[in-house]
């Protein structure tokens, strides 16, 4: 086996799962050697707290060759460690996978089968049934595939278990924002996107990383830095505010006009009320936009690497 250009890479963030690493990287192992397939293993240690570190070290000892490992300085996030994991990539076909076991490495061949078959660039396995997170987690994802379908027009039925070209995987590496959404990217690139039904176990090991109010954080992210739908929203608000404000003002002035009716404290205090608080929500969503343009023109990296052993 030609290990410096293998046939598959597959990529995996770490994040403080010092208990499943080993399973996950001797079931991927077995699943490659049944398929009599070289391939490599990249795991990306995005500032586990636990001995996640260690253990991958010790893998990388056994099996020289077929893992590589890499720590970043501290945590980036799974994007951005997917990222950092898919630049060092030596293989024809890169697979991506959690670090947890729920996406179990036997499903692997799915992936694979289901690519051979399609043109596809890339192919997403998507749970037979729901994820086996909690109610809440389950939610926050609901929340962000639907976000994704309604404000760019996109699938929104991605996942972190899909298997892609090289070279969509060298387009997505050329990006350099400091939030990275993996998924949104590859959109821009392609749109030969295929499906297929894989099982999706609960975690074993430690609780998810992702909480509600990280996954609605993330949400909120990828609306501002991929989508123009804030901006809409002050489009078409700022028109409706002043339709609004025009009918109530014609309405004032009929009344002056045919009954002499004071136009009075309240009106007056509701027109001031209205359109300030419009000019400042539109004034919010502007210096929103003008922080992350700032945070991009300073270039703020991805990533950052301490170490990497191969």
């Amino acid at each position: 086996m030609d290990m410096q250009h293998p046939e598959y890479s597959v990529v995996i963030p770490v994040y403080n799962s010092q208990d499943s690493l080993e399973e996950l990287f001797y079931e991927i192992k077995k699943v490659f050697t049944e398929l009599s397939t070289s391939f490599e293993a990249i795991f990306v240690d995005d500032g586990s707290k636990d001995q996640s570190w260690e253990i991958l070290q010790g893998l990388q000892q056994s099996n020289q060759g077929q893992v590589r490992i890499i720590k970043l300085a501290r945590n980036f996030g799974q994007h951005n460690a997917t990222l950092c994991g898919l630049t060092m990539t030596r293989g024809e076909k890169i697979i991506t996978t959690d670090d947890d076991l729920q996406w179990p490495p036997s499903e692997i061949p799915k992936l694979i089968q289901a690519f051979k078959k399609s043109d596809a660039d890339i192919i997403y396995g998507i749970p037979s049934s729901d994820k086996k997170h909690s109610g809440l987690r389950n939610s926050g994802s609901k929340i962000l595939k639907s976000t994704s379908r309604k404000f760019r027009d996109t699938p929104g039925d991605g996942s972190s278990f899909r298997i892609m070209k090289r070279e969509i995987a060298e387009k997505i590496c050329e990006h350099r924002l400091h939030f990275i959404f993996i998924d949104e990217i590859i959109l821009w690139y392609t749109e030969a996107v295929g499906f297929v039904s894989v099982e999706h176990h609960k975690r074993k090991h430690q609780k998810s990383g992702y909480t509600l109010s990280k996954l609605l954080g993330l949400t909120a992210n990828l609306v501002v830095f991929y989508t123009g739908f804030p901006l809409k929203v002050l489009v078409y608000g700022g028109f409706f505010a002043s339709f609004i404000s025009f009918v109530f003002g014609v309405i004032y002035i009929i009344k002056k006009i045919f009954w002499d009716v004071p136009l009075g404290y309240t009106s007056m205090i509701t027109a001031i009320l209205f359109s300030t608080s419009i000019i400042l929500f539109s004034l919010g969503i502007i210096g929103e936009y003008l922080r992350r343009m700032y945070v991009v023109q300073n270039r703020k990296p991805p990533y950052n690497i301490r170490r990497i052993i191969e």
